[in-house]
């Protein structure tokens, strides 16, 4: 039996535009919609047929012999990803994000559809590259970077990956209540929660929250260590502030529940898929032992 040929997954996420249809049925009432307001609906339409044409020509440049899937964001988590897939994310640097926690050691090319409007951070590839980084990622022999990811285990049986950071608090942002342990050191903690955060991470989220803080942490992307931040911790007779930002590579972070409702954990960002944190329910963050295989060149 013939092994089968390379297959070439490519992740998108819904346009502006796509949102603005499907969010008012049809094109003229988004036009109607923009314009009561001051707005337009071509700018936002062309920015649309602009993503078309280059996903068009992603898809194009796949080796004929291959297999093609198309997956959207909202997708991924009831799609199936082979081992020997090549995943190119075509879009916003989040959408590698995204992507990244449904895979094991696939490589991930990002193309950028627009490097005049997105950062392209990790989405550094301009669509013209990738009819050479296809053939090359699925031999072996393309440049891999390989990002550490974040790794929640709850109550020892749920687990959450993440590519940026994992959240850990109340699902309104409130003051979360809880029990944290780094290493040999714990305390009893009220906040507005708490993020780990991967060398990936640390130029966002994670970012702000030190710029804000003055708690820096040196942290790179490939390296086996991720670190940990506490949002707006309030002393008072049962809590402390000591434990505000530390690295973590060998021992997790520990954080055990106080909350009796509201509490949860979500990774980079996606807050509607979360694990619930009531009371009494632990979870343990560390470095994965998976990472992103980013392809470089």
């Amino acid at each position: 039996m013939a092994a089968l040929t390379p297959r070439a997954v490519f992740v998108t996420r819904e346009t502006d535009y796509e949102l603005l249809i499907a969010r008012h049925a049809t094109r003229g009432q988004a036009r109607f919609f923009l314009e009561s307001r001051g707005q337009e609906l071509d700018a936002v339409e062309a920015r649309h047929a602009r993503f078309h044409a280059v996903l068009a020509e992603a898809r194009a440049a796949v080796p004929g012999a291959w297999r093609q899937a198309l997956v959207r964001r909202g997708d991924l988590d009831r799609f199936l990803f082979a081992a020997d897939d090549v995943v190119v994310a075509v879009g916003q640097d989040g959408l590698i994000a995204n992507v990244a926690k449904y895979l094991g050691a696939q490589p991930v090319i990002g193309v950028n559809p627009a490097p005049d409007l997105y950062d392209g951070v990790l989405a550094r590839n301009p669509v013209e590259r990738l009819a050479r980084l296809l053939p090359a990622s699925a031999a072996g022999a393309a440049g891999i970077e390989r990002r550490t990811m974040v790794e929640a285990v709850i109550d020892g049986a749920e687990r959450l990956f993440a590519l940026n950071e994992i959240f850990v608090g109340h699902r309104s942002h409130q003051s979360a209540r809880y029990r944290i342990e780094a290493g040999a050191d714990s305390e009893e903690q009220s906040s507005s929660g708490l993020i780990v955060a991967s060398g990936t991470g640390a130029t966002g989220w994670a970012r702000s929250i030190a710029e804000a803080t003055r708690l820096d942490l040196s942290l790179a992307p490939d390296e086996r260590a991720v670190g940990y931040w506490v949002r707006e911790p309030f002393p008072s007779l049962t809590t402390a502030t000591r434990l505000r930002a530390g690295r973590l590579t060998d021992a997790p972070l520990v954080v055990t529940s106080r909350m009796n409702e509201g509490g949860v954990v979500f990774a980079d960002g996606i807050e509607q898929d979360f694990l619930g944190f009531g009371w009494g329910r632990q979870v343990r963050i560390a470095p994965a032992d998976r990472a992103l295989h980013l392809v470089i060149g």
